[in-house]
């Protein structure tokens, strides 16, 4: 039993032919017959009797015509709730971010959504391997993440909206010998000790690539995730690192030089769900994240 059919057999009720319902529907009198059959088979007793060439409701099809009425009433209200639920501006809308997009998106954010009539965000920080992303999607209404220029594209189970197409710098202390370059190589770099992240995570490849470039192995000192705290320990002496150029706070003790040689860049992407963005409140969010990375870069 489904919403069709009810709805058929209140029509055939009013209307008295199934040549009729059929004319008011818009489908041919076989599918109405079809219909009426897959109904009956879900009911114990005659929905429908013969009176002469016309097909007309037994006692319990007119109950059950009756009720029709109190079902589609029902539908007809749960669909305006949707309607107005999608259309309402300032409904939840959560948005997840790995740590350095999350510190650099998420006061933007919330600055500009601050005030009446606008989306409510419930903000989350996910910093997960690159191929975990997706999965947030799940969990979350906007999810951002990030992956190296020649990475694979996300799948296309999800919907993609790139931010940033961000570089990744060498970060050292404002002493160091190589500060005074304006740019470094990897032959540059080969020799000195490295912080890098853990395995799964985009940055490393580049890391790799810097060791293939220069043709020799890298000596990775220290593996961190959180460019925050990457930051410190390179400020301290502990090596040097590949840090982004606009989603990291500036460092009073550091310097960023560009690196020359290696594809060395990363999107920031927000990924999604394409049915969320029936939601106004889940596009506006959108546009307001569109807005932050240009003011970011």
């Amino acid at each position: 039993m489904d919403e069709r059919q009810l709805r058929i057999l209140r029509e055939l009720g009013e209307l008295g032919s199934v040549t009729a319902v059929a004319e008011a529907l818009l489908v041919t009198p076989s599918a109405i017959s079809q219909q009426l059959r897959l109904l009956q088979r879900a009911i114990p007793v005659p929905l429908t009797e013969r009176q002469g060439r016309r097909l007309v409701l037994t006692d319990a099809g007119q109950a059950l015509a009756g009720a029709a009425v109190e079902v589609e009433t029902a539908l007809a209200r749960a669909r305006h709730a949707v309607e107005e639920f999608v259309e309402r501006p300032e409904g939840e809308v959560s948005v997840a971010a790995f740590h350095s997009a999350a510190t650099a998106f998420f006061p933007l954010l919330l600055r500009a959504l601050a005030g009446p009539g606008r989306p409510v965000p419930r903000l989350a920080d996910e910093d997960v391997p690159q191929e975990d992303f997706p999965r947030l999607t799940r969990e979350y209404d906007i999810v951002l993440a990030h992956r190296l220029d020649h990475a694979p594209p996300w799948p296309n189970t999800v919907a993609t909206t790139t931010l940033l197409r961000e570089p990744l710098d060498v970060a050292m202390p404002a002493d160091h010998p190589l500060a005074a370059k304006r740019r470094v190589t990897p032959r540059d770099v080969a020799d000195e000790p490295w912080i890098t992240v853990h395995d799964g995570f985009p940055v490393l490849a580049v890391i790799e690539a810097v060791a293939a470039a220069a043709g020799r192995r890298l000596h990775l000192a220290h593996r961190i995730n959180e460019f925050a705290v990457v930051a410190e320990v390179v400020a301290a002496g502990g090596g040097i690192a590949l840090m982004p150029r606009w989603t990291m706070r500036p460092h009073p003790a550091l310097v960023l030089r560009p690196l020359s040689g290696v594809q060395a860049r990363r999107h920031i992407d927000a990924l999604y769900r394409p049915e969320r963005t029936a939601r106004a409140a889940v596009r506006e969010v959108l546009t307001e994240l569109r807005h932050a990375a240009r003011t970011i870069q």
